[in-house]
């Protein structure tokens, strides 16, 4: 698919699973990079291939052990960038820091600000990610970002394996993921509500309400773009249970859950949580027979084969309509071509056999009228 000397993908500790399931898609081999730690802490990087002017693609997720990740990833944009590579793309499927990207309070930092500075000043010349938590984070960055949505892989999770699509609801656990909520809902021709979350000063709790919506007798899909403690949808699905949800579904993009919050998520009312593997979900599962993963490398890999040919990847953030028309129109004109060929080639053997006969009466009529003379 690619010339040997046109694209590398190396990855480091933080998704090896990933890496692998994107190489293979793609079908490139995986540039062995070589990681160790000094005494001290320190982090040493080698890379065992060139990359003199390749075009470079690193993957690293911001899962656990995320300033560790965080730092092998830049050493490795360095180390690529002094090793004369064409063009480096780093793919990071969660963004580490991304909940920290305003300033909520006084003297708090814009985290996701920093770690956008770091990876530019390391070298990263695009950013290839999933699901950001704010879409504003793409403007801290002086370099392409390219946000890809698991939005399309949720709806064809919902499409394939919840039933009764006609009874579900689309439930968003907070004001900020209105957007997300409603624009699925609206793909799926089906209703939406919202919750809001309060801070009760009296009993010093939270609690939420549901805002917008009514989800009596209905099955409540729950979307969001992240669970780490689990306290949103620990409240959010008991106010779907208490609100009479027929039944509750979990759908989230990065699952940061540990393996201890997991045993609380498995004691929750949920049907299921469905989660993108944008963070590795394997010892996940074996805590949690509830959690299912939809794998993400077919998008992230398609991603990094377009931004290497230089093809545009809008089919990947979900504009179908227009793909749709392109599609139809092709198969509009695959139609006519064919139906025109079919005319031409009538009319071809209209004119070689006006009589409409038999090739081999033809044969022998062409035989006759040459050892006739005529």
């Amino acid at each position: 698919m690619y010339h040997n000397n046109s694209i590398r993908i190396l990855a480091e500790n933080s998704h090896p699973e990933l890496a692998q399931a994107v190489t293979e898609r793609l079908n490139v081999p995986l540039v062995p990079v070589t990681m160790r730690n000094f005494s001290n802490g320190e982090i040493n990087v080698k890379i065992s291939e060139s990359v003199r002017d390749e075009d470079v693609f690193i993957i690293q997720s911001g899962c656990s052990d995320v300033n560790d990740h965080l730092m092998e990833l830049l050493i490795l944009i360095s180390a690529c960038k002094t090793a004369s590579a064409r063009r480096i793309t780093t793919v990071i499927p969660c963004f580490p820091y991304a909940r920290m990207d305003k300033k909520d309070k006084s003297r708090a930092p814009i985290t996701a600000k920093l770690v956008a500075n770091m990876l530019t000043v390391a070298g990263c010349d695009h950013l290839i990610t999933m699901d950001l938590h704010a879409s504003q984070i793409q403007g801290f960055f002086d370099i392409p970002v390219d946000n890809l949505f698991s939005e399309t892989l949720m709806i064809s999770y919902i499409k394939r394996n919840i039933p009764n699509r006609s009874e579900c609801i689309i439930v968003s656990p907070d004001a900020g993921g209105t957007k997300r909520v409603t624009a699925i809902a609206d793909k799926l021709n089906v209703e939406f509500a919202f919750i809001h979350r309060a801070h009760d000063c009296k009993s010093q709790s939270e609690r939420m309400d549901l805002l917008v919506g009514d989800v009596t007798d209905k099955v409540a899909i729950l979307v969001d773009d992240m669970v780490d403690t689990g306290n949103t949808l620990t409240l959010a699905a008991r106010t779907l249970n208490e609100k009479g949800a027929k039944s509750v579904h979990v759908l989230i993009s990065h699952g940061l859950v540990s393996e201890t919050n997991m045993s609380v998520i498995q004691a929750l009312p949920i049907n299921e949580l469905v989660v993108t593997n944008t963070i590795p979900q394997s010892v996940h599962a074996n805590n949690c027979n509830k959690l299912v993963t939809i794998d993400i490398s077919p998008t992230i890999a398609e991603s990094i084969r377009r931004t290497h040919n230089g093809e545009s990847i809008s089919l990947l953030f979900g504009e179908w309509a227009e793909a749709r028309e392109v599609l139809s129109s092709s198969h509009h004109l695959c139609i006519i071509m064919h139906l025109f060929w079919i005319y031409v080639s009538n009319i071809v053997v209209i004119r070689l056999n006006p009589d409409n006969i038999s090739s081999k009466e033809l044969a022998n009529k062409q035989y006759r009228t040459r050892t006739s003379g005529g």
